[in-house]
């Protein structure tokens, strides 16, 4: 059965991580924290939570794998996914897997408490007409196929024609978290 006050914070940075659950626990949410899938998965086999956060980038691995494992156990679990480089290719990858709702860092409980409210997609929301930047498309190319890679560091150089130290350059410049 599951706890419908009971979260699950899946997040590497320890101290980030810390600072959720106190945040959640003020407002009356019990919370476990895990650094990792494995530990994830450890935890789910005693705790049925209602909600997740999940960061997207968990030391070199994806998230993603941490959402498909938290929407096979529970279809109605409210997970957001919290992430420092947000785009397009995760946040499409993010909700086809299972994910209630994206957000970018940095974003406080009430951004995530708000996100776990919302139960539909809203058809009113502003259409921008950006006109995207080279090094945003350059970023989100570099970004999709690390993805499809699931952040490997080597093969996505490898598919992008580019040394490896040069895309790691890159990744340095903009922050992975």
């Amino acid at each position: 059965m599951t706890d419908q006050k009971l979260l699950v914070i899946v997040e590497d940075d320890t101290g980030f991580a810390r600072t959720l659950k106190r945040s959640f626990e003020r407002r009356g949410y019990g919370v476990i924290v895990a650094h990792s899938h494995e530990e994830l998965v450890e935890l789910l086999a005693t705790h049925r939570p209602g909600f997740a956060v999940v960061d997207l980038k968990l030391g070199g691995a994806s998230g993603l794998v941490c959402v498909q494992t938290l929407r096979a156990l529970d279809e109605a679990m409210k997970i957001v996914v919290l992430t420092g480089f947000a785009s397009i290719a995760t946040a499409v990858e993010a909700i086809k897997l299972g994910a209630s709702y994206y957000l970018a860092k940095p974003s406080n409980t009430d951004d995530i408490e708000a996100a776990f409210a919302k139960t539909e997609g809203d058809p009113d929301a502003v259409v921008e007409g950006r006109q995207s930047s080279i090094k945003t498309l350059e970023w989100e190319h570099i970004h999709q196929t690390l993805v499809e890679t699931d952040f490997n560091i080597s093969e996505t150089a490898r598919r992008l024609g580019m040394h490896r130290r040069t895309l790691a350059r890159k990744l340095e410049k903009r922050q992975l978290r």
